[in-house]
């Protein structure tokens, strides 16, 4: 598998992994440059550490990239891996007071913090997503800029691991 990634152009290369982080090709660009790789293992721990290093405005970018969670105004213009994402999980399948939960959720987070919520949602459900977003729009911005950047890792690792088994 990573020989065969490490073979790639530049543009197969980027198109593979450009949205491993929410549309963000430069995180895929600086990857690249750092070619060859010995495993996929090592491939990730770079990629994750290009997010890490990153400045807090260069993170800030990738968090407001993210979409909204249950927002059914914009489910068709989710990347394919937001729409999986969220469609596994029935996001897209909420109750009308499930909807205009999110929607009031997301409303209110994103005026207090300045970016969406953003929480790995693979094998949780929406009573799980539901609570965890309650609680944490109650938190300090300062914490919560560091979950949101440990939720967007996570998120990195569960595609990256999605390429992997491919």
């Amino acid at each position: 598998m990573i020989n065969k990634i490490n073979k790639l152009s530049q543009s197969e290369f980027i198109k593979v992994f450009a949205n491993i982080f929410e549309n963000s090709i430069w995180i895929a660009e600086e990857l690249y440059k750092q070619k060859p790789f010995i495993n996929f293992e090592e491939l990730s721990l770079k990629m994750l550490d290009i997010f890490e290093n990153a400045s807090k405005k260069k993170q800030l970018i990738i968090l407001n990239a993210h979409p909204d969670l249950a927002d059914r105004t914009k489910i068709s213009s989710l990347t394919p891996n937001s729409k999986k994402e969220q469609s596994n999980v029935g996001l897209d399948q909420c109750t009308e007071e499930e909807f205009k939960e999110f929607k009031n959720l997301n409303d209110k987070y994103k005026k207090k913090f300045g970016f969406p919520f953003i929480f790995a949602v693979k094998n949780k459900s929406k009573k799980e997503i539901l609570s965890n977003f309650r609680q944490r729009v109650s938190y300090d911005i300062s914490v919560e800029f560091s979950e949101a950047v440990k939720q967007v890792k996570k998120i990195a690792n569960l595609r990256l691991n999605e390429i992997n088994k491919k």
